[in-house]
């Protein structure tokens, strides 16, 4: 059985040695929440006391305006960040489809990355390798798998990545947006095996703007505001309060 279970979870990212204010609004467009000042360093309280759990069956959409915090949330759930209070316990292998070029590298060859961010993501070296020829057949990328990837175009990169992090079946599957991948004509074959791979996971999370996207595939809501909960309810309730929010995510 899939769980995630979160009590009082907040994230604070802490700049030191500046306390201007163009760096507060950069901080504050790249990960939301609230800025602040203390000891001559800027903290990014991103998220603060976030509780609540999910289960086997549960679809969760995350709402918000840019900056409210729900990448930074996705991150937390997927392993990304650690808390910096509060605590998180999940139960189940997860895929986030967040950074899904997270500890690859361009000086490496493509059959060699697969390998890579497959251990990165928790599988042996022998399940990884045992995944590499059903990846190359779906990236379709062939000899170039034996080049570096620094060699690729950014579509024939972001297929391999796509490739690999949809290679196997999560348990909690973690989405920003339902990404497309790579080249034109990839992006059907890609949005075909997105649908399987949400059809397959025993839990959900999904950030997204699309409140059609939001409703055909998810049962319950958080709205996030400045990295606070607002509501945890039903996709419609918690889409009405966060349309009636105010738009504007400026720090005082």
């Amino acid at each position: 059985m899939a769980s995630v279970h979160l009590e009082n979870v907040g994230v604070e990212f802490a700049i030191h040695n500046s306390v201007s204010r163009s760096l507060r609004h950069e901080l504050y467009r790249v990960v939301g929440g609230t800025v602040k000042t203390q000891n001559r360093a800027v903290w990014v309280e991103a998220l603060k006391n976030i509780s609540f759990s999910l289960k086997d069956g549960d679809r969760l959409a995350l709402l918000g305006h840019n900056g409210a915090g729900k990448t930074t949330l996705l991150r937390v759930i997927a392993g990304i960040y650690p808390p910096t209070s509060g605590r998180i316990e999940v139960t189940g292998r997860r895929a986030s489809m967040t950074d899904i070029t997270r500890g690859m590298d361009t000086e490496m060859t493509g059959r060699d990355n697969i390998v890579a961010r497959l251990v990165l993501m928790g599988y042996t070296f022998t399940e990884a390798k045992r995944l590499v020829p059903q990846i190359a057949e779906f990236s379709e990328l062939g000899d170039y798998l034996m080049l570096p990837a620094r060699t690729y175009s950014t579509g024939m990169f972001m297929r391999l990545a796509f490739a690999i992090a949809t290679s196997t079946t999560p348990e909690i599957l973690i989405l920003d947006e339902m990404l497309g991948a790579g080249d034109a004509h990839f992006v059907e074959k890609a949005r075909e095996r997105l649908l399987e791979f949400v059809d397959r996971a025993k839990i959900m999370v999904l950030a997204a703007h699309n409140q059609a996207m939001l409703k055909e595939y998810c049962k319950q809501a958080i709205w996030l505001h400045h990295g606070e909960m607002r509501f945890f309810t039903t996709v419609d309730a918690a889409w009405a309060a966060y349309v009636a929010a105010p738009s504007g995510i400026e720090p005082s």
